[in-house]
């Protein structure tokens, strides 16, 4: 019995070193663009096989006060909500509730009728709409408040599209604020109470919600951004999300945004074949790193969408969240900086190539 426990016990401190390891890797990439400065606080981690292999947290949540960022602090996504908000549409789709090919209007009837191609839910879920993006930093910055979704509509729905539904490609937003309101007028629920039951409930995702202007949570992170992506960080004015919740107005932590990497992966939100389809490609002339259905699709062809992901940028936040569906890997980092893509990104994708890494040595 002796000999057993002496075996654990070595087991143990084996496994603990290795993972100290693999924190420790983590860290020396993310104090770089601390001690660079060009983000205030960040965290990192990826997943294998459901496994945290490492993670790690470095900078501050308040320069000023000199608050730690820690794994769990909390902070904005960004675009990274988009996902979310796709599957929670395709969960509508399985139950028949909602027809990817039906016209907007079916749902949400006042929703203005363009002259050519009507708007269909296919459309939005792959920025192939026509709806444009924001019309000026101001509208990207503001402080106006929706108290609802329909009501957030009225900032966009009467514009000019870009193009006629179906035919090209433009990335917005305000897309995905539609998709919202869709998902309130057929499930007969606010979004935010759809999302807690059928999405981060269901992955136990604890720390993760609707931002709410103006409201401050415990273990919170400050907003930071650079100017222009360059210089330091520096803290930056909170602008109001009500306008794109279903697109990026969520909050949430590194534990979080693993768990709901792995929840994809065994899926816990969709069947297989309905996450298959959301992998394919729907955004016609974007050949390279082309969208599916709330996924940016990695890999150049035939191995288009082997991996899944979305990269995150508002105030407060550049983020990034990569799955790969046949390694059962999930790679996040979260920064509470905006503008600050150049520093991120590397270390985003140095994350993927880890987990693929440790993937093959399972």
């Amino acid at each position: 019995m002796k000999r057993y426990i002496i075996l654990a016990i070595t087991f143990l401190v084996s496994f603990v070193s290795i993972a100290q390891d693999k924190n420790k890797e983590i860290s020396v990439l993310l104090e770089k663009v601390i001690s660079d400065k060009t983000v205030a606080g960040v965290v990192a981690g990826y997943s294998v096989e459901g496994k945290i292999i490492g993670q790690s947290s470095a900078g501050y949540a308040n320069k000023k006060t000199k608050k730690k960022f820690e794994l769990d602090t909390k902070l904005r996504m960004g675009s990274i909500a988009k996902p979310m908000t796709a599957l929670a549409t395709m969960q509508l789709v399985e139950q028949h509730l909602i027809d990817l090919d039906a016209s907007i209007q079916t749902y949400i009837p006042d929703y203005p009728i363009h002259p050519k191609t009507q708007i269909t839910v296919r459309h939005l879920l792959s920025h192939t709409s026509g709806i444009s993006g924001y019309k000026d930093g101001r509208e990207s910055n503001t402080t106006v408040n929706y108290p609802t979704l329909y009501d957030a509509l009225s900032l966009f729905k009467d514009r000019d599209l870009l193009f006629d539904p179906g035919t090209q490609y433009s990335y917005t937003t305000y897309g995905y604020t539609l998709l919202g309101a869709v998902i309130e007028k057929v499930s007969g629920k606010a979004f935010e109470e759809y999302m807690q039951q059928n999405i981060w409930n269901k992955a136990e995702m604890t720390n993760t919600g609707v931002e709410k202007f103006g409201v401050k949570m415990n273990n919170q992170s400050e907003l930071y951004s650079r100017n222009n992506g360059k210089g330091k960080a520096k803290i930056a004015k909170e602008n109001n999300l009500s306008n794109r919740i279903p697109a990026g107005g969520f909050y949430t932590t590194l534990g979080d945004m693993l768990k709901f990497g792995n929840a994809v992966l065994n899926n816990v939100f969709v069947k297989e074949s309905t996450l298959n389809l959301m992998r394919q490609h729907h955004s016609l002339e974007k050949e390279n790193n082309a969208y599916g259905f709330g996924w940016f699709l990695y890999g150049s062809k035939p191995n288009e969408g082997s991996i899944i992901g979305h990269p995150g940028g508002q105030t407060g936040n550049t983020s990034f969240l990569f799955i790969v569906p046949s390694k059962k890997a999930v790679s996040v980092i979260l920064a509470n900086t905006s503008r600050a893509q150049s520093s991120i990104d590397p270390i985003a994708n140095t994350l993927l190539n880890l987990s693929l890494a440790n993937s093959k040595n399972e």
